[in-house]
């Protein structure tokens, strides 16, 4: 699909002109498109509504930066279904931008990048382009400190509290989602989430029956992935108080903070959504109306860490827990930087990429003492690798 090539970037591009504090220089940048395969072809609710295709792969883009000193960073963003090679497109249209710039200067490099394509926004693709440079760029910081990422933010735990989600997709029938329960139970998981939000609300209860029969009283979570509407969420939120939920996950579209509100305030179980939305402004309406119990923001979706950490601080003010979504290899450090209760969601999917794997003890899943976030890419990734681009050199 896409040619692997090296593109010299332009010599006489300059960064910030060095003062005494300046302690190093990015001096190359490599952009990589990966697509993961999955096992078995995934569904969840939207499939179920006709709204999406059933996911059979995902898309990676990859950021690694090197300094002049020595040091590396990577980098992870994402898209499912479509828009990894948008996200791709975008992160070498202005990765050239960071060469000769000190890698420490996180936040100012941020706002250069959005300046750089300034005509697609701050927020969905760009951003999401963004978020692999910025990631990569507080990996490198950690390695620099030798620290773990949660150590140099500041980390309240050395372990989140986690649940598994890849057990209880509605592709799944409920004899195979029963016995992925049992195992994430035998493996030390700390909870369990099921899809629900199916054309037949019905179905969804008897499902949840069937699980939290199973389960007693261990920590269950559902997730409606946007398809009810107001009345429906209204309905099937109060039918589903029995079951003594941890949250409901995205009962209404992604963007209705006013419903969210709503819906928050009348039922006793908690309520979760953020995963989707593309920004730290987009969450800002979701916590400014008290739309939700637990904020989930995505990391690569929003920009990265650096308005990931915006977010945490928004949420704070109003004692909202924090339960990221997906890419628990970077989720587990800032959900360990928390103040208040958080989780992190167990995804094995991306287990392939990653040379090193998440240790996960008495429900809860542990930072490693590896500095920065930890991770290395496989060999397999490499070989996903579909298109390279190297700036610098």
């Amino acid at each position: 699909m896409f040619e692997k090539r090296i593109i010299s970037a332009n010599p006489m591009l300059g960064g910030l002109a060095p003062g005494a504090a300046t302690v190093d220089r990015i001096k190359k940048v490599t952009v990589s498109l990966a697509f993961l395969p999955l096992k078995t072809a995934i569904s969840d609710a939207k499939v179920l509504t006709g709204r999406q295709k059933p996911l059979t792969e995902v898309a990676f883009l990859f950021a690694e930066i090197e300094s002049e000193g020595g040091y590396h960073g990577l980098g992870v963003s994402y898209s499912k279904r479509a828009g990894g090679p948008g996200l791709y497109a975008h992160a070498c249209e202005i990765a050239d931008n960071l060469l000769n710039e000190d890698p420490s200067d996180i936040a100012r490099l941020w706002t250069k990048l959005v300046w750089a394509g300034a005509s697609v926004g701050r927020s969905g693709l760009a951003t999401q382009a963004m978020a692999a440079f910025d990631i990569a760029l507080w990996d490198m910081k950690a390695k620099r400190a030798g620290l773990p990422l949660a150590k140099l933010i500041g980390a309240h735990k050395d372990g989140v509290r986690t649940y598994n989600t890849s057990g209880g997709f509605l592709s799944s029938p409920i004899e195979e989602v029963l016995e992925n329960c049992g195992k994430s139970m035998a493996s030390g998981i700390g909870g369990i989430k099921i899809k629900v939000g199916q054309p037949d609300p019905m179905e969804d209860l008897r499902r949840l029956e069937a699980v939290r029969n199973l389960l007693g009283d261990f920590p269950l979570m559902v997730d409606a992935n946007q398809q009810w509407d107001r009345p429906t969420a209204f309905r099937i939120g109060r039918i589903m108080e029995q079951f003594n939920l941890v949250w409901i996950e995205e009962p209404l579209d992604a963007y209705d903070a006013e419903g969210h509100a709503m819906l928050a305030a009348a039922l006793d179980t908690p309520i979760a959504s953020g995963e989707m939305l593309a920004s730290a402004g987009e969450h800002l309406e979701l916590i400014r109306l008290n739309s939700v119990d637990f904020i989930q923001p995505d990391a690569p979706r929003v920009g990265g860490i650096t308005q990931f950490l915006k977010i945490m601080t928004m949420a704070e003010q109003k004692h909202m827990k924090l339960a990221p979504h997906f890419f628990m290899e970077l989720h587990v450090h800032l959900a360990a930087a928390y103040p208040h209760d958080s989780w992190v969601e167990h995804f094995d999917w991306l287990e392939p990429l990653f040379n090193e794997k998440m240790e996960v003890k008495d429900g809860r899943m542990m930072v490693s003492s590896r500095p920065g976030i930890g991770i290395s890419l496989t060999d397999q990734a490499r070989d996903w690798t579909v298109s390279t681009q190297t700036f610098g050199g």
